[in-house]
């Protein structure tokens, strides 16, 4: 059986989805910026298609500087009036919010990366689901991190958002059982 044909089936055929499938889903992030960029990247994502912010996401690490929570967090409503105004992000003054404040939250936790991780021991859950039926949309790993998270302060991060992030940054690894990038995530972590 071809690759395209054992892929996981979520990324269809469309070239910058099945390059993001084959080199970043999936894969371990333990940098603590790029885990907070993709946090807050997921939560924009809340109502849309992943797909539609892949496409805007260099706009996004554009308007957003490169997501540098340390600046971001000192933003207040010029920022948020000049997010608003931007057509090559997705709009939305609430999540443009959340993200503020997100970065003052992620601030405050220290070491984002080891607080994260933690809630898989150190370690990405190894699934191996054989149909997308069988990947669930939460887990009980999932509603810990966002109770963790939303108790620090965090927004836009619930139960869903949190498990879908925690499969694009490789805190769990559900790759189909048949998808030839299964074993090669898996050995990375």
């Amino acid at each position: 059986m071809s690759e395209t044909a054992c892929r996981c089936p979520w990324c269809g055929d469309d070239p910058l989805y099945v390059a993001y499938h084959d080199t970043e889903w999936g894969v371990p992030e333990r940098d603590p910026r790029a885990l907070w960029e993709k946090l807050i990247l997921d939560g924009f994502q809340a109502g849309l298609s992943w797909i539609t912010i892949l496409r805007k996401r260099d706009n996004f690490r554009a308007a957003f500087g490169g997501f540098d929570p340390s600046v971001i967090a000192g933003w207040g409503e010029p920022e948020v009036a000049r997010l608003l105004g931007d057509s090559g992000i997705v709009r939305h003054r609430g999540k443009i919010e959340a993200a503020i404040g997100n970065a003052r939250a992620y601030l405050a936790i220290g070491d984002f990366s080891a607080f994260v991780w933690d809630h898989v021991d150190g370690a990405p859950l190894q699934n191996a689901p054989v149909a997308m039926a069988d990947v669930p949309t939460q887990t009980p790993a999932s509603r810990a991190l966002s109770k963790s998270l939303t108790a620090r302060g965090f927004r836009f991060c619930g139960p869903t958002i949190t498990y879908a992030w925690m499969q694009a940054c490789g805190l769990v690894n559900d790759h189909l059982a048949a998808c030839p990038r299964r074993a090669p995530v898996a050995r990375m972590a």
